[in-house]
């Protein structure tokens, strides 16, 4: 599939149907080979002789000088390979080539290659070139799945994309005790679409015997009591190794005010890549995290490898849970659950990925006998108050033996005195795969934290279960709707969804018609559900009439959807004068604006008229009467109106208009042909205008998303600029901004 953001054609990245986007540089013959992971073709790069041979993109691409550009290829063969961007001039002239280093071994398996840097001063153009060195002529490389364009970079990452990948050099990274830091590229093998590995990595070689680390020079800011999650690809030296990851937490001074450390489980499952994970709520004087890595017990020359480093606001594992993300998932050790009674022993699940729903470890539990144990979670501030109700859930798994689950909810007042448990619903295992096990509680008089509490019943010796994704929450109404009526639209959220299933949802008016509703990739048919918690704002919701919506929830393979079925709302009708004009993708540009004249409308037709010699009446053949067509008259009131009708007409999308009942019209979907503005009369200072819009009616756009790179924030834009310049000569418009659109 085409990778998001590239420049290279389809062709060119997959080698599929041919070779035409790809000459020969240097010493090579080319042609397409088959065994590709973007589609089946590759491209087979072939010496002429001995030495290096190159191949490169026939079509040169735009690019703007000081800017960042990666570039990066899935690669196979009996030699290591380089791949390199190569700058050209307005004229085509070579400025010079920015070079990956030589994988550190050839491989005959399919492994990335990738290098990035700055555009030289200069340079407009840039093409891809692809190196290996044979040491015999008919020697084949192979090559597939070719990207070239900005940095793909992790959203949310409050790193750079210089500290996240070691893709333009190592000065993210500087050596803390015992260690040197550099960049390597080693043989790695990633997934086909995992667009977020490199070719290099960051490389922490010990220099004696004993403890190493490494440290990021990078230091992005944070928010005291906010929940951060660090995590990283490792590469241990051996299977024993006792590789570490940590977050860190520094005051406005630059003091290291704290440490969590999340140490790899020994021994790893082999001598592959293995993300760690650390996370820690910043303490009230944090100003900014820092990431550390190292080994303990290191031999001399010892290499510690790093990749895809990752600083962020900690994921939330369901909507509302009161319990940080370590007590949660479990990726750092058990946290804060104990024991309270009970031979039951508790330990971070392991080999590293063996039994986890969330990330890579569990919380494993085991028992030597068929006894009774009781484990608990940490106690959490559970506000709302005497009768608020809270529901606590696990994702649990059988290990061994067979087990009895009662879920209940132990509460506390503020001085953390034991007022005892509510809820309590018992579960046992029906098969091996992990099951989510709840139960909902009221809260007590007087309390104001809870925790979670696990009464675990082993059915036989040497019993064991692994519990993930715990959570505690208010439980709120799975389905609630609400009218914005300044933006004409309607809020829909939907909770405690299940991640792996998909959704659909409906919007229904009084007499039974059914519309689908649009999300961020499209309409929301069939859709994968990512999060518990989805938020809908539905713009082409009518005006003044009811509506309500229908919920489709498919499990994977299910043949018939579970269903929820919302109250009925309805947006506010508003001055029969006013009409909004809306964008169904980017709902930031409608508009609404006063009607001067509705169109009087037209339905054109293609039709061929033949005159019949001898006969009175001629036979005419018609294709089908077209939908409607007419000029809508309008005005602006306002210099802002003026600003945003302008704003909203630019795109040249379909657009949707919508007047109140009783109008005469329905909600119709059109596109505007060419525009008119005139002034009204009186002087040159009058600020109203009338406006003429050609309309002529379509149908709903289909594909079409609402506009905005989900997850995207101010971070976002601090980890990639140094100064609101930089913003200035990279954006056009704010909006722009937002959705990452970039000048040239």
């Amino acid at each position: 599939m085409p990778i998001p953001g590239n420049l290279l054609s389809s062709t060119t990245e997959m080698v599929d149907p041919n070779t035409s986007g790809w000459t020969a540089k240097l010493n090579c013959t080319l042609s397409k080979g088959v065994g590709g992971r973007n589609g089946d073709g590759c491209l087979v790069v072939k010496s002429v002789a001995a030495g290096e041979m190159q191949a490169r993109t026939v079509s040169s691409y735009p690019v703007t000088a000081g800017t960042t550009y990666q570039t990066f290829v899935d690669a196979a063969g009996v030699v290591p390979e380089r791949i390199g961007i190569r700058w050209l001039s307005a004229t085509s002239t070579e400025i010079s080539v920015t070079w990956s280093l030589v994988t550190l071994a050839a491989s005959s398996g399919w492994h990335r290659v990738g290098v990035a840097g700055m555009a030289p001063a200069g340079a407009t153009q840039a093409q891809v070139l692809l190196s290996s060195t044979p040491t015999a002529g008919l020697v084949n490389q192979y090559w597939e799945n070719v990207y070239l364009g900005l940095p793909i970079r992790t959203v949310g990452n409050l790193f750079a994309f210089g500290t996240e990948s070691a893709e333009i050099d190592a000065s993210g990274w500087t050596a803390e005790v015992n260690a040197g830091v550099s960049r390597q590229a080693p043989v790695a093998t990633w997934a086909v679409d995992n667009y977020l590995a490199g070719g290099h990595t960051i490389a922490v070689t010990a220099t004696g015997a004993g403890n190493a680390a490494a440290v990021s020079t990078d230091r992005p800011a944070v928010t005291p009591g906010t929940d951060y999650l660090a995590y990283a690809y490792l590469n241990p030296p051996t299977l024993l190794a006792d590789c570490w990851i940590e977050l860190r937490y520094y005051d406005a001074n630059g003091n290291q005010i704290s440490a969590t450390r999340s140490t790899l489980v020994s021994p790893t499952p082999g001598s592959g890549w293995y993300r760690q994970r650390a996370s820690a709520i910043a303490p009230a004087n944090a100003a900014t995290c820092g990431v550390a890595a190292g080994v303990n017990g290191a031999s001399a020359g010892q290499v510690l490898r790093l990749e895809g480093v990752v600083a962020t606001v900690a994921p939330v594992l369901q909507a509302g849970t009161v319990l940080p993300y370590a007590d949660g998932s479990f990726e750092q050790g058990t946290a804060g659950w104990t024991r309270p009674s009970g031979v039951a022993v508790i330990a971070r699940s392991t080999p590293w990925g063996h039994v986890a729903f969330d990330g890579s470890y569990s919380l494993a539990v085991t028992s030597a006998t068929a006894t009774v144990s009781v484990v608990r979670s940490a106690k959490f501030a559970a506000p709302g108050g005497e009768g608020t109700s809270y529901r606590a859930q696990i994702i649990a798994a059988l290990g061994t033996g067979s087990w009895t689950v009662n879920v209940k909810v132990r509460w506390y007042d503020a001085a953390n005195t034991d007022l005892g448990t509510t809820g309590g619903n018992s579960y046992s295992f029906p098969g091996a795969s992990w099951y989510a096990m709840s139960t909902d509680a009221s809260v007590p008089a007087t309390a104001t934290q809870g925790a979670i509490e696990l009464t675990l019943t082993a059915g036989a010796s040497s019993s064991a279960m692994y519990v993930d994704a715990a959570a505690l929450w208010q439980a709120l109404p799975l389905t609630a709707v609400q009218v914005v009526d300044d933006t004409a639209s309607v809020t829909v959220t939907l909770r405690e969804l299940t991640v792996g299933q998909s959704i659909t949802v409906y919007r229904e008016g009084g007499d039974g018609t059914r519309s689908l509703v649009r999300g961020s990739l499209g309409l929301l048919d069939k859709a994968a559900i990512t999060s518990d918690l989805l938020v809908i704002e539905d713009y082409e919701a009518p005006l003044g009439i009811p509506v309500h919506y229908r919920i489709e929830l498919w499990p994977v393979g299910a043949t018939s959807p579970a269903t929820r079925t919302s109250d009925a709302v309805t947006i506010t009708a508003g001055d029969p004068n006013l009409a909004w004009l809306k964008d169904p993708g980017n709902p930031q540009r409608n508009i609404r604006l006063m009607i001067s004249k509705p169109p009087d409308w037209q339905r054109p037709i293609e039709q061929t008229v033949y005159r019949v010699k001898g006969r009175r009446n001629a036979v005419t053949l018609s294709g089908i009467r077209g939908g409607l067509e007419g000029e809508l008259v309008l005005w602006t009131r306002s210099d802002d109106e003026r600003k945003g009708l302008h704003w909203l007409l630019d795109s040249g999308n379909v657009l949707l208009w919508q007047a109140i009942p009783g109008m005469g019209v329905d909600d119709m979907y059109v596109t505007v042909a060419q525009v008119t503005e005139a002034r009204v009369g009186g002087t040159a200072m009058e600020l109203w205008r009338a406006w003429t819009l050609p309309l002529t009616e379509t149908d709903m756009p289909v594909t079409t998303g609402l506009g905005g790179s989900a997850g995207r924030t101010w971070q976002d834009i601090l980890a990639e600029f140094d100064t609101w310049g930089d913003l200035l000569t990279t954006y056009a418009t704010w909006e722009d901004v937002l959705l990452d659109r970039r000048m040239g």
